[in-house]
């Protein structure tokens, strides 16, 4: 029988954060979900999910949007992972990064939380660090701009433009994941782009 992996995108919730820069993880799971002609429902996990398949015989996927704010995602992300039997290993959680130029993707598993107050509270949540992180590159302001303030302003008309190719290879990053492992996705996704 296929493994089930729990995909968790992360961000907070409402029409006012959903084109921000710290809903990066929940536009990827929109990605993975429209690749496979899904839709999220509702889930007594406070969250909105579907459930789909990497591809025919391969991997099940939890592809998952917590309905909570970013700095509490640690409630829905565990209750998912006890609901489906995902441990760790098998969470995927995709989310933002200041530290990681905007239009690049990097791929890691266990290790701090790098200051990201989602990335705390799931690893406090699930009791474990051990779970997959794929980091989205969103940069830091320019200036004397809060790192706070940035994260929750829309992309701005340049970043616009590459947005779509940096949430594709975001999605391919989550897939290639799953399917080959960790390793084969950061040299792919790590590599200079040529």
């Amino acid at each position: 029988m296929a493994e089930t992996w729990l995909v968790v995108g992360l961000g907070n919730p409402g029409p006012r954060y959903e084109a921000t820069r710290h809903n990066i993880g929940q536009m990827v799971i929109d990605e993975l979900a429209a690749r496979r002609g899904e839709t999220l429902r509702a889930h007594k996990a406070n969250a909105r999910v579907a459930e789909t398949w990497l591809r025919p015989g391969g991997a099940k996927l939890v592809l998952a949007k917590p309905n909570s704010f970013m700095n509490v995602s640690g409630g829905p992300v565990s209750a998912l992972a006890r609901f489906y039997a995902v441990p760790p290993e098998r969470v995927v959680l995709i989310h933002d990064d200041l530290d990681i130029p905007f239009d690049s993707v990097k791929l890691k598993t266990g290790g701090g939380h790098g200051g990201h107050n989602g990335v705390r509270d799931v690893a406090k949540a699930l009791d474990s660090p051990q779970f997959a992180r794929v980091r989205v590159g969103i940069g830091r302001p320019a200036g004397r701009q809060d790192a706070a303030d940035w994260v929750l302003d829309p992309f701005g008309a340049t970043e616009r433009k590459g947005l779509p190719n940096l949430i594709s290879d975001a999605a391919d990053a989550v897939e290639q994941l799953v399917d080959e492992g960790l390793l084969a996705a950061q040299q792919k996704h790590h590599a200079p782009r040529e």
